[in-house]
């Protein structure tokens, strides 16, 4: 299975195509003009449309794409939890509330597309109030093999470099990651994250000791969690 990143909008939002020989699955598909022309030249069908929650800046691109292609629409809501298939190979889908009660993530071979749950560099703001949620869906996706790629719904990985470095200035990873660092196909590691971001490091000496020195409370996993969140 093959993947394709498409950039859209002023806030940096970034659509998905998962396509194998013949036929595609797009998710939050914004960029719908383009991921339409994506289709044509290739000769692919779109049979699916979806999105990893139904924020409003993720869901512009469906009614184009459903009305132009005859593709089927899944609620994420719906098929979260269960699995996906295209072309005989597997799309997991994993409930990850927390930025939204009803946020997903697409697990394909080693593609990982997180939306607005796990950014490259940082984590979503947790719109849904659930951090308690927030907390074990980002354990769930950090346990998951280091050589995972996460695709997130935006890219902000200039500004999360820049609060990564006021945390951890001493971080060598932080610039060997900005180093690597490419727009037009944003994309890292999950044992890249675990180097450099802050909101995977909840257990980290170094970043309990940001916290300490903070005055903030660390006694606990999600007293850690909670006062990583509260100054993102």
């Amino acid at each position: 299975m093959k993947i394709k990143q498409f950039r859209y909008s002023s806030d940096n939002n970034l659509a998905y195509l998962l396509y194998g020989d013949k036929t595609a699955m797009a998710i939050d598909g914004g960029a719908a003009e383009e991921i339409l022309s994506f289709i044509e030249t290739n000769d692919l069908t779109l049979k699916y449309v979806t999105n990893t929650h139904r924020h409003m800046d993720h869901t512009t691109g469906d009614k184009t794409l459903l009305d132009r292609s005859g593709a089927v629409f899944f609620d994420n809501d719906v098929i979260k939890n269960r699995a996906v298939e295209l072309e005989g190979r597997e799309i997991r889908v994993y409930h990850t509330p927390g930025h939204s009660s009803d946020s997903v993530t697409f697990h394909c071979g080693n593609f990982l597309i997180t939306g607005d749950t796990l950014f490259n560099g940082k984590v979503g703001r947790c719109f849904s109030g659930d951090l308690k949620g927030f907390l074990n869906s980002v354990k769930f996706l950090k346990d998951l093999p280091g050589e995972t790629i996460i695709y997130a719904g935006h890219d902000y990985v200039e500004e999360y470099m820049a609060f990564a470095k006021k945390l951890e200035p001493d971080n060598p990873y932080i610039e060997r990651y900005i180093k690597k660092y490419d727009s037009a196909h944003v994309h890292s590691t999950l044992n890249e994250e675990s180097r450099i971001n802050p909101f995977l490091r909840f257990n980290d000496k170094k970043i309990i000791s940001v916290l300490e020195k903070r005055g903030l409370p660390v006694g606990t996993e999600f007293e850690r969690w909670e006062s990583l969140m509260s100054i993102m």
